[in-house]
């Protein structure tokens, strides 16, 4: 998850969430793959648009020039349709003063309906050769253009000169595009259109194999006598010139109803139409032309769709119909989304600079110092591991601290460890397990003085931590502040990763939040409250794996400000492994899907608890939940345009972005104080762990989305954190 997740404590007990949880263990599973078939339909909804506007699988070349010497010389001077009746090749010439009118490319939304418009007005039948990938994104038309008695062909379905192809590609092409004509219209057709065709003296050696493939499958191949070069544009009067045939011949006449413009096809028709029967000649379809030739039986070309083909049909047109609402309102998500996340960009580094002047001036101070000595609450369940150093790096502090250890029922003797180091300012409380809010609940109750500073097991402070995190409650109106959480284990790849993501996404976060007067989270790790403020707002709550985000929430809608000290330094013990770290993450990203929505009406209220829903919440569920669901799509959009549309540009805006993540990166790594050499791992983290996170989140908005719960689970320690000294 990104942005402002704090490094949060871990409940060690079941509640009364966690036995609930327990008992929908079993559905984590189906919802994490119910998370990544929704992102793999999602990738297949792109692929399947990407093929219909010919993207994907494209294919742009067309043959010219090739020899004809394997064509018989009778095809290659015959008529303009091909038929293999008998298995024998024979064409067909259309009769005298006739014409066979037909268009190529559509059906097209704006120009084919104005053409048919035309047809109805003069009662002229055509014949249009259908491109399978329009068929299924306006199947409407096609409808239109059967009811209305004109007849339909195959014109491919993608729009690819069949030549090049492999015989598995040329049967997909005429399947689909017959799918395609049985869901939009509920028929087949035996018709069939080459692209880039036109005379039959063009046929080659490298489409003959084609049409005679096609022949025996029943097909009856459709060239033309006369081209009226429309899609040329050359002008109304030429095109009517260049469409009519010589000395009353009859003819096989192309026109266009798509791939372009084609006003001057539509405007040059009706001329062509009337200026054809004041010659004498009449209008029929292919299918007309054979049965006034009695050619090939005389069958209708038009066939009834049933059964499989059917249905198969009415799912490709559906699937269509989806995916052309989807990707478009996609594309547009995504731009909002990428906007929102370049000015959030912008944003921080805006507010992080002021931040960071503001509290680094010689002259800033929160008020008088505070040297009142304060209560150090360190909740622990099984952290045997751990607990020495963290209380050692306690026992330097230089600021008057009282320890409580409070033992959540640990089995492991971490309380007697705690014992034996024999620190006179450690109090060890042992209590039956009954979770990490219980816990700090005790110790709050049991501390000594007015500021509590609450931290987890496996986490060392510096020697000035302390003294640099009570420092804002010189200021009366600060109710709790955050301390600047780190990864101390940062020498594995996980490790870097999640370095990188504290100091970017969770401190340079903290910095604008905190400015803004909205700071969502008070890191587990490293927090502190006034004792008296945690009692008022109803302590630690047991209402959501988020306690940390909970109580931070509370206490702004009490009118609180909470505050980030960024030289109050923690040092903790990230996730060592995939599986831990998915475990942590997905209970994070969770618990604050809880607690946001615990506190929604903060979104109506007035006064303190208002600002907050209407600043804070927005924001937190803006850039915590909804751009980070959002963007593993912009990684498919990315991937899918450098293998589908331009490599070139995709990559150099991928490029750009990282540039612009660096950038932000490379100054909060300069505002901590931090090595930049870990920034050589920005890019893999990019491909690899950011994917991660985006899961999770999805796999817990789905959780959300279907009432599920999650159960606490304690995380491995190693103990490897021990002093911060030399940590870097």
């Amino acid at each position: 998850m990104s942005s402002t997740t704090s490094s949060r404590g871990r409940r060690r007990a079941p509640t009364r969430i966690e036995r609930v949880a327990g008992r929908a263990a079993a559905l984590q599973k189906p919802r994490v793959l119910l998370a990544l078939l929704l992102l793999l339909a999602l990738t297949s909804v792109m692929l399947l648009d990407g093929y219909l506007r010919a993207e994907v699988g494209g294919d742009q070349r067309v043959r010219t020039g090739a020899s004809a010497d394997k064509v018989p010389e009778k095809i290659l001077d015959g008529g303009p349709i091909l038929t293999f009746q008998g298995g024998q090749a024979t064409t067909v010439s259309v009769p005298d003063k006739t014409i066979a009118l037909t268009f190529d490319d559509g059906p097209d939304p704006t120009w084919t309906p104005q053409v048919l418009k035309i047809l109805r007005k003069y009662d002229v039948p055509a014949t249009f050769f259908l491109v399978g990938s329009m068929v299924s994104r306006y199947p409407e038309i096609v409808r239109d253009m059967v009811a209305q008695g004109d007849e339909v062909g195959v014109h491919t379905f993608t729009h690819v000169d069949l030549s090049y192809q492999s015989d598995a590609r040329v049967d997909r092409e005429m399947r689909q595009t017959q799918l395609a004509l049985a869901g939009a219209a509920g028929i087949t057709t035996t018709l069939f259109r080459a692209p880039y065709s036109s005379q039959t003296d063009a046929i080659d050696n490298y489409s003959w194999p084609v049409y005679q493939k096609l022949g025996k499958a029943g097909y009856t191949s459709v060239f033309i006598d006369t081209d009226s070069d429309d899609w040329k544009r050359p002008g109304v009067q030429k095109i009517v010139e260049w469409a009519t045939p010589e000395d009353g011949k009859g003819a096989s006449v192309l026109f266009h109803d798509a791939g372009g413009e084609r006003s001057q096809t539509i405007e040059a028709l009706p001329r062509y139409i009337e200026k054809m029967r004041a010659a004498g000649y009449t209008f029929t379809t292919i299918s007309g032309v054979l049965e006034k030739q009695r050619a090939a039986q005389a069958q209708a070309a038009h066939r009834t769709a049933t059964g499989v083909t059917l249905y198969e049909g009415k799912a490709l047109v559906a699937a269509v119909a989806v995916a052309e609402w989807t990707v478009p309102a996609l594309s547009v998500g995504l731009t909002v989304v990428g906007v929102a996340v370049l000015g959030r960009f912008g944003m921080m580094l805006l507010l992080a600079r002021r931040h960071h002047r503001q509290r680094n001036r010689r002259r800033f101070s929160w008020g008088p110092p505070v040297t009142r000595p304060v209560s150090v609450i360190v909740p622990a369940y099984n952290e045997k591991e751990c607990i020495a150093n963290t209380l050692a790096s306690l026992a330097r502090s230089t600021h008057p601290i009282e320890i409580i250890v409070v033992d959540d029922g640990s089995t492991d003797g971490t309380a007697a460890i705690a014992e034996s180091l024999g620190m006179p300012n450690v109090r060890v409380i042992r209590q039956r397990n009954a979770g990490k809010p219980a816990a700090l609940n005790n110790g709050v109750r049991n501390a000594s003085y007015d500021i509590v500073v609450m931290m987890d097991g496996d986490t060392v402070f510096e020697p000035d931590t302390v003294r640099q995190l009570v420092q804002p409650f010189a200021d009366p109106s600060v109710g709790a502040v955050a301390g600047n959480a780190k990864v101390g284990n940062r020498t594995t790849v996980i490790g870097a990763w999640q370095h990188i993501e504290y100091v970017m996404g969770f401190n340079l976060d903290r910095r604008m939040y905190d400015l803004l007067r909205c700071m969502p989270t008070i890191p587990g790790a490293i927090g502190a409250f006034r004792r008296e403020v945690v009692l008022a707002v109803g302590g630690m709550s047991e209402d959501t794996l988020a306690e940390d985000t909970d109580i931070t929430i509370a206490l702004h809608r009490a009118g609180w400000r909470v505050v980030y000290q960024e030289h109050a330094r923690a040092w903790t013990e990230a996730p060592g492994s995939l599986k831990q770290l998915w475990s942590q993450r997905y209970r994070w990203s969770y618990g604050t899907m809880q607690a946001l929505w615990k506190h929604r009406r903060s979104l109506t209220d007035r006064g303190p608890s208002g600002r907050f829903g209407r600043v804070g919440l927005p924001l937190v569920v803006l850039f915590q939940i909804v751009t980070p669901v959002f963007a593993p799509l912009i990684d498919v959009f990315t991937a899918y345009s450098m293998i589908f549309i331009d490599f070139r540009a995709a990559l150099l805006a991928w490029l750009a972005v990282l540039g612009v993540q660096l950038l932000c990166a490379a100054y909060a790594f300069r505002l901590d104080r931090e090595k930049y050499r870990y920034l050589l791992m920005m890019p893999l983290q990019q491909l690899a762990y950011r994917q991660m996170m985006y899961l999770v989140l999805i796999h817990s908005c789905i959780t959300a989305l279907t009432g599920g719960r999650l159960r606490w689970q304690k995380l491995k320690r190693t103990g490897e954190v021990g002093t911060p000294a030399g940590v870097g």
